[in-house]
């Protein structure tokens, strides 16, 4: 059961996006689509900074992939469609109720009439029914509800909560696509670039050339470079984790390479001095 595009897009349809951080009805701070700080990802860094679509929607889609392991659990050792799969994890992700809702366990059972009714228990509030019956009819019948866009509230208040005045329907399935392309899902994507005007990734030829400019004043760059080559592809993982962490990984080999080079010389002088004392 894997999170797709078609996954993704339904769960999203039935939520409202954020770009900025802001405070829910009862005061926690939260961003994109529903993400707070029990996801994992820091989401206070956004605060009176509005960020771009899709960096909205690939932390979502990370987040979400996370949140899907309930649902995966919940149907152990049970078949389910895109269309099922998309539902539960819908539904888990607005209650988080999977593993304690009785239509689970009656869907599992065979009952599946009796599953379908149930269901219908969880619609407090009462504005959430209409989701909850797209959810059912999805699980049950198969039937989409997606339409590619999701409301957008383009501003927050004085007070840190979303302006409900600047909804607008939004197309995201453009950027939902986008986010979607490989990332470093298991870890938390702190390394994302967060500016939508700087690359989310640099390449390997991009990392030699650090090492080149950063180690010139210390020594052959070509050691630092070959001895992160020997270290099973830790620059392939430094390009992945970010230019942050990259440079830290940088500096700290340079400075290992001068505290080597101070002790390689140090003992080329203690046998220098001791060859003279024993000599003749």
């Amino acid at each position: 059961m894997e999170i797709t595009y078609r996954v993704a897009l339904e769960v999203a349809t039935h939520e409202g996006l954020v770009r900025q951080a802001y405070k829910d009805s009862v005061g926690v701070w939260t961003w994109s689509v529903g993400l707070t700080n029990a996801t994992g990802h820091d989401v206070k860094r956004y605060i009176g900074k509005r960020q771009s679509l899709e960096h909205c929607l690939r932390i979502y889609v990370w987040a979400l992939d996370n949140y899907a392991d309930a649902v995966r659990a919940a149907f152990e050792g049970y078949q389910l469609t895109e269309a099922q799969f998309a539902a539960a994890l819908s539904f888990h992700w607005n209650t988080g109720g999977i593993g304690r809702a009785s239509w689970v366990r009656q869907w599992k059972a065979g009952n599946v009439a009796q599953a379908k009714r149930s269901f219908m228990n969880w619609v407090t509030p009462k504005e959430i029914t209409a989701r909850r019956r797209a959810e059912r009819d999805l699980f049950f019948e198969g039937e989409w509800s997606q339409t590619g866009k999701m409301t957008e509230y383009a501003r927050v208040t004085s007070r840190s909560t979303p302006q409900w005045s600047s909804a607008q329907q939004v197309d995201v399935s453009q950027a939902l696509r986008a986010a979607m392309q490989p990332v470093q899902r298991e870890h938390t994507p702190e390394g994302v670039v967060e500016d939508a005007a700087a690359p989310d990734r640099i390449s390997t030829t991009e990392v030699t050339s650090i090492i080149t400019g950063v180690t010139s004043v210390t020594g052959p760059a070509t050691k630092i470079i070959e001895a992160a080559e020997e270290t099973q592809g830790v620059v392939e993982r430094a390009v992945a984790m970010g230019p942050w962490v990259l440079l830290m990984i940088v500096g700290v080999g340079a400075a290992y390479w001068i505290w080597r080079e101070r002790r390689r010389k140090k003992a080329e002088a203690r046998a220098a001095l001791d060859d003279l004392v024993a000599a003749p």
